[in-house]
Formats: C-alpha cells, sequence, structure tokens
C-alpha cells in the first residue's frame, strides 16, 4: 500500500471516529430528518438590499473552511452557488464552537443566522445556529485540482456535479432544451404519447437490439431501438400528429457520439411528406437554439455553425460527385458499384447492391465534410425500408438525414404505406439478416397489417436529443451530456 493510501485511509478513519463523537454526545446527524430553510445562496446575494440584518436559514455542503481563535469561516455550496458563513464563538456558544472541529469537507449543515457584509464587502450568514445534517464518510477531491480524471468523473457523477459547477450548469441547460423541443411541438398540435419499450420485434431502425426474457410469456423480448412503427400505427388509428421523446437501446459499439442507451424523439404527421419535416427540422432546431441560448449562431469546440434556416439541400449521388469524385448516375450496375468499392478499399459483404455501395461512399468520404446544417436526400431504397420511392426514380426514395458538424443528428421521410412494397422491403431485409446483417430490419407482420388497415400519406422525424444537446451545450462526448451514462464496471 502506498503512502497516499495509508493516509486516505487514516484520513477515512479520523471522520469516522468524529461521527462517533457526535452520537456519543447526542448529536448523530442522521437522525436529523429536515431543515426548513428560507433561502438560497444566490437569492440572498442578488436581494441583499432587502435581506440586510434579516434572519435567514441556509443549507449546504462545506466546501471550504478557515479559522482564527475564536472567529471562523466556512463558504457552503447549495443548489444555486456558494455563500460564506461567518462564525464568532460568542454567538453560538462556546461546546457548539468547540464542535466545530467535528466537522469536515463535505459534511451537509444549515445554518441560522443574519445576512451581513464583511469588511472585505463580501455578502455572509453571520451563524446563530448551526445544525449538522449530514455526515460525509468520504473526502471530496481537493479544490484547486478538482475532479479531473474524465472516467472518475463519469462514474461518480455525484461527486463531479458537487467540485465542479459547470457540470450542473450543463444538465439544466438539458433540461432547457429539452423543455424547448416539447414547447415547439405541443404549440403545432402534436400530442405526446407513450409506446412500449419492452417488445417481441425490434424495428423500426437498423440496429442490433438488447434481447432479455419473459419468464411468464417463455418468450424472448427487446429493447426497443426506436419508436416507429407503434407510431405511426397511431396514425393509422386517427391520430394526425404524435411524438413520443425517451429512451431507445442499441447493442453497438461506443464512441463520443454513440451511448448504447440515448434520448431520442420521433414524431408523425399525417397529409404531409419529407418535405414538411425538413421545414420543422430546421425550424425546430433554430428554435431550440434561440430559447436555450438567445442565438441561432453557436460555436462548437471552435466552429462557428450557424443554424439559421434555410438549410443546404444535397441529394447523396451529388455530395458523392462533390467530395468522392464518383458520379453513381453513370453506375446503374450492381457490379459496377462493387468494383467501385472495392477501388476504393471498401469491405464488400455477400448481397450488397448499388444501393449499399452508395450508402458506404457516403458515409466514408462525404458526411466528413457536412459541418454546416445540410440536409441530404435521395437515398436508396435498399438502406431505407420504410420510405417512400421517389417517382421520377424509384432507385431512391423521398429521405433525409439531417447532417450538423459531421454528425446525423436527424432522419426522416416520406413514409411508405404501400402494404405490399412494405412487404417486399422487409422480406428482403430478411435476406439480409440471413446472409449475416444483424442490423437487418425484422418482418413485422402485424405492421403490414396496420398499414393495410390503411395508413395516410404521412411524414416522419427522429432527431437525435444528446447529439443536438453535445453541440448546443458545446460538450466534446455524448457522456458529458447524460447524467450517468454506460460504463464497464470496476473490478472489485
Amino acid at each position: 500500500m502506498t503512502d497516499s493510501e495509508l493516509n486516505l485511509n487514516e484520513m477515512l478513519k479520523i471522520r469516522r471516529e468524529k461521527l462517533k463523537e457526535l452520537i456519543d454526545k447526542g448529536k448523530n446527524p442522521y437522525l436529523v430528518e429536515k431543515f426548513d430553510y428560507t433561502h438560497h445562496s444566490t437569492t440572498i446575494k442578488e436581494k441583499f438590499g432587502e435581506l440586510e440584518e434579516q434572519e435567514v436559514a441556509v443549507a449546504g455542503r462545506i466546501m471550504s473552511r478557515r479559522g482564527h481563535g475564536k472567529v471562523s469561516f466556512m463558504d457552503i455550496q447549495d443548489s444555486q452557488g456558494r455563500i460564506q458563513i461567518f462564525i464568532k464563538q460568542d454567538l453560538i456558544g462556546e461546546e457548539e464552537y468547540k464542535d466545530l472541529n467535528l466537522l469536515d469537507l463535505g459534511d451537509i449543515i444549515g445554518v441560522k443566522g443574519e445576512v451581513f457584509k464583511t469588511k472585505t464587502g463580501e455578502i455572509s450568514v453571520r451563524a446563530k445556529e448551526i445544525i449538522l445534517l449530514t455526515k460525509s464518510l468520504q473526502i471530496l477531491p481537493e479544490k484547486w485540482h478538482g475532479l479531473k480524471d474524465q472516467d472518475l468523473r463519469y462514474r461518480q457523477r455525484y461527486v463531479d456535479l458537487i467540485v465542479n459547477p459547470e457540470v450542473k450548469e450543463t444538465f439544466i441547460l438539458r433540461t432547457k432544451i429539452i423543455k424547448a423541443v416539447r414547447e415547439y411541438l405541443d404549440e403545432r398540435g402534436f400530442l405526446e404519447v407513450e409506446t412500449p419499450i419492452l417488445s417481441t420485434i425490434a424495428g423500426g431502425a437498423n440496429a442490433r437490439p438488447f434481447i432479455t426474457h419473459h419468464n411468464t410469456l417463455d418468450i424472448e423480448m427487446y429493447l426497443r431501438i426506436a419508436n416507429e412503427l407503434y407510431l405511426k400505427r397511431l396514425i393509422v388509428g386517427g391520430f394526425e400528429k404524435v411524438y413520443e421523446m425517451g429512451k431507445m437501446f442499441r447493442n453497438e459499439g461506443m464512441s463520443p457520439k454513440h451511448n448504447p442507451e440515448f434520448t431520442n424523439i420521433e414524431l408523425y404527421q399525417a397529409y404531409v411528406d419529407y418535405e414538411e419535416m425538413m421545414r420543422l427540422t430546421e425550424n425546430l432546431v433554430a428554435y431550440v437554439a434561440e430559447k436555450a441560448l438567445g442565438t441561432t449562431k453557436i460555436n462548437y469546440q471552435g466552429t462557428e455553425i450557424d443554424l439559421t434556416p434555410p438549410w443546404r439541400r444535397l441529394d447523396m449521388v451529388d455530395a458523392i460527385k462533390e467530395y468522392a469524385g464518383i458520379d453513381f448516375n453513370e453506375i446503374n450496375t450492381d457490379e459496377e458499384a462493387i468494383a467501385i468499392a472495392k477501388e476504393k478499399g471498401l469491405e464488400i459483404t455477400p448481397g450488397m447492391k448499388r444501393g449499399h455501395i452508395i450508402a458506404e461512399v457516403f458515409e466514408e468520404f462525404c458526411e466528413e465534410h457536412l459541418v454546416q446544417p445540410t440536409f441530404i436526400i435521395g437515398h436508396p431504397v435498399e438502406v431505407s425500408p420504410l420510405a417512400k420511392r421517389n417517382p421520377d426514380d424509384p432507385r431512391k426514395t423521398n429521405r433525409f438525414e439531417a447532417f450538423i458538424n459531421t454528425w446525423e443528428i436527424a432522419n426522416a421521410f416520406s413514409e411508405l404505406n404501400d402494404p405490399i412494397d412494405q412487404r417486399e422491403r422487409f422480406e428482403e431485409q430478411v435476406k439480409q439478416k440471413n446472409l449475416g446483417d444483424d442490423e437487418a430490419h425484422p418482418m413485422d407482420t402485424d405492421f403490414i397489417n396496420a398499414i393495410e388497415v390503411g395508413l395516410p400519406p404521412t411524414g416522419g422525424l427522429g432527431i437525435g436529443i444528446d447529439r443536438l444537446i453535445i453541440l448546443l451545450t458545446n460538450q466534446p462526448s455524448i457522456r458529458d451530456v447524460i447524467l450517468f451514462p454506460t460504463m464497464k464496471p470496476l473490478e472489485d
């Protein structure tokens, strides 16, 4: 064991000894059930003129302390910020003042006293009574260095929030962003609904699901990878505008842009097409940025990005021609497309067709150029099993993906409502799954039955909420905008 480990163990032991002494004195902090505070730190500072020499009650965690004989100072931190506590032996009593030695950084206290300003001009509370509400038995990170270990920050978010106050601001902003998304849709007549998280089919997207088992029914079930197919059933049932924001689960890789559990929103509107979904997307994002940040022009990690509508529209084939120098308008067979892919060093898997190659080339050579908001349209049918075909070119679909900062943040289309075409596409997806594609879409006969009942012309949209929040909060990773990101457990 190292010296630092020995020192840490000794410090932890001392804290427990202090707790025992408090209990022996009849001051067990864990028996305290409540403390009626009257003000927060920020409120006291903002309304000092009204509160000067008035009695208040505040509560918070001790973040620093210093003493000079019969006078001591503490800084406590509450949900809004910090405030200084001025403690004089004459005001709280000799025995109570002596018991301050049993307090440590990280302890949570309640303080009753008067608001005043010290000789140095700092707004403070002159303590008349101090009550220990919770004894901290762990050591907070050293104040000048804080909690810098990124892995530990994610694992112990509760400590991260205490010692890195700017982290709390990120999550307050996250809530504002989510609230603004709901506001935008609610004000336009969309109905928020709830659909199953557990299902017998993982549909609505091409992704690998998490699998679980229902004991009573003795069947495999899946955590949802998307809520699309249930929401479209609601459009069949007569709702015209619906949305759901919630957790999705995909058993895939992890990166600064990917977490297995993430927040997504999907919305569907009857009697509109993907063009209307484009307008909705750019206007919603601009609205949310304005509400949360007060501007539609943001700086993300040093890059200026303008979210102001309208955004650029670019066909996928034209993007490939622009950024990769390949013209798929001149490549009409699967064989030609595969030859080009091999020439470019792309991996070829069984069953790949021209449309698959277009999508792969786009992802490999074009996405990195899409920094400013851009709608990519004209996706191949092969990679869009739920989108309507483009009547002018049936090899394409009326679909778009929205890119910002090279990331896909939204996916939308004119929803396929032809049940015969839908069945054929599901059957093709089943073939791809049998060839080894774990992310191919499964057959969903009940969904086909639903659109046989009749799905009106519908526009649908999905937005990656976490990615949008990463951009608007200027954070480097999805883990910085998820309070408790997925982590591999540490060994004991």
